[in-house]
């Protein structure tokens, strides 16, 4: 019988998830129920708040003599994400299902996060209507905006919360029966593609060849979430190489924008040592939201209105420089196959001669402090006299990439 993972703050919600463990069980589905209460226990509970806290590596005791209510959250977060993690890599649970306002909510972002992409994951919240990156992460969780407050079943939550509970129990039977009859025929191995839509004919050349040689192709659109999605994939084992076309984010990243990935993008590909063949795709532009709310302080900069909600700001010579030397740090320091295609004529659909975002000085730049980075590493640096965006540049990065992949497989 599947068994769905019920995490809930029990000191506060156990009529919550007492409702929530008997639809489930009229669901044909069993429950481990996971206490995340801060300052209390349940009789409710299979694993205990006081199990939560130790598996964080912390003193039950000595947390709760402190009665900072915010570290609390911390430490549960974490405990239930290492106690969650074992049991579904254990195959004791097949899905995981949680509830609550914004502390609840905060303590299940963690778990959530730290399982991997297909384990079946569901949130009830009151936060799920406003911004739900903190809680989505990179993983493919699925959010059930409470509509009232968790505070009791009534007529509204009992709607939305027998909704929920049907939702997870049909994913839970249906991953319990993937594990228990895995797919008979062989799967293509996977590869990433990081697209924007101003490289787009390169991801697409690229994307065409690559399953041409038998890959399944994963597009990754850059835009920060895309990114780190991409490289959580990554980490959980789940690719055979990337093709980091596109690696606009890093441009967000340096000069606030809103579509950064983080400082550690572009890192995890080399820290595992898979191959990757990497581009300067779109490092011409940083992305803001509408022209108004573009920040004062680069007020005289290039911009370009790219829709109504997108507003692109050329980056300038000393921007391109430093991302060159961050771009070299982190390719430098990779441990499996690493190559670098620099196109010459242009890293974006609007960097072009006579474009809006033309800097022939700026990617002078870029490439300089890329090569004096990289200079005795053992990174693979190709000068391709095109633009990033002419046929043959994706082609040929994609032959890279199956090269690599092909190599590593030999020597393995």
């Amino acid at each position: 019988m599947a068994t769905v993972a019920l995490l809930g703050t029990l000191d506060t919600k156990g009529e919550e998830c007492r409702w929530l463990r008997d639809r489930l069980a009229q669901y044909g589905v069993e429950t481990l129920t996971i206490d995340v209460g801060s300052f209390s226990t349940s009789e409710l509970a299979d694993i205990s708040s006081d199990d939560v806290i130790r598996a964080a590596g912390a003193d039950p005791a000595a947390v709760r003599e402190r009665h900072d209510r915010g570290e609390v959250m911390g430490i549960m977060g974490s405990g239930a994400a290492q106690l969650v993690k074992q049991l579904a890599a254990e195959q004791k649970i097949h899905g995981f299902l949680s509830f609550g306002g914004s502390g609840g909510s905060s303590v299940a972002a963690p778990v959530m996060q730290a399982l991997p992409v297909g384990f079946p994951k569901l949130l009830i919240s009151t936060m799920a209507s406003g911004n739900v990156k903190p809680y989505v992460g990179e993983v493919d969780t699925t959010l059930m905006y409470s509509v009232v407050d968790v505070a009791g079943i009534n007529s509204i939550s009992s709607k939305v919360f027998g909704n929920a509970a049907a939702g997870i129990a049909g994913m839970a039977r249906a991953y319990e029966a993937r594990l228990a009859a895995p797919e008979a025929e062989e799967h293509k191995p996977n590869v990433a593609i990081t697209m924007f839509g101003l490289t787009t004919p390169a991801a697409d050349e690229a994307r065409q060849v690559l399953e041409g040689l038998g890959y399944e192709v994963l597009v990754f659109h850059a835009t920060g979430t895309g990114g780190q999605a991409m490289e959580k994939l990554v980490h959980d084992g789940l690719l055979a190489g990337v093709c980091d076309l596109t690696t606009t984010e890093l441009c967000d990243d340096l000069a606030g924008g809103i579509l950064s990935a983080g400082p550690d993008r572009l890192e995890e590909a080399g820290r595992v040592g898979l191959p990757q063949v990497v581009s300067l795709g779109a490092l011409d532009m940083v992305n803001f939201g509408p022209r108004e709310e573009v920040p004062t302080k680069y007020d005289g900069r290039n911009f370009l209105v790219h829709n109504p909600t997108i507003t692109l700001m050329r980056t300038t010579p000393d921007e391109m420089a430093e991302l060159g030397r961050r771009i070299a740090r982190k390719l430098a320091a990779a441990t499996g196959p690493t190559e670098l295609f620099i196109p010459l004529r242009g890293v974006s659909g609007i960097d072009i001669v006579d474009g809006p975002f033309w800097d022939p000085e700026a990617n002078a730049r870029l490439i300089h402090e890329l090569k004096v980075g990289l200079e005795g590493s053992a990174v693979v640096v190709h000068d391709v006299d095109q633009h990033i965006n002419d046929a043959g540049f994706g082609r040929a990065m994609a032959e890279a990439l199956h090269r690599q992949i092909t190599d590593s497989a030999t020597n393995n």
